[in-house]
């Protein structure tokens, strides 16, 4: 994996974190997936290790769970 990836669920927490990943990191470091519109790949989230959204995986894997929006199981619902 060359970029981290920014997975969310839209709220307003995962919405702010996103723009501050963003500017910290910057846009062409990072893959942005909202996973209330693309819910196919919240399998992905979960083989990643993510509990909650929003969360940053890095490249080398690292799971960073930013601030607690919603868990994964209430997203899926």
């Amino acid at each position: 994996m060359n970029k981290s990836i920014f997975y969310h669920a839209g709220c307003p927490v995962c919405v702010s974190a996103e723009h501050d990943i963003i500017n910290l990191i910057g846009s062409e470091n990072v893959e942005i997936v909202h996973l209330g519109e693309d819910r196919g790949r919240i399998s992905e989230a979960e083989q990643a290790g993510i509990q909650s959204v929003p969360a940053l995986v890095t490249p080398t894997g690292n799971v960073l769970h930013i601030n607690f929006g919603a868990s994964l199981d209430d997203v899926k619902i």
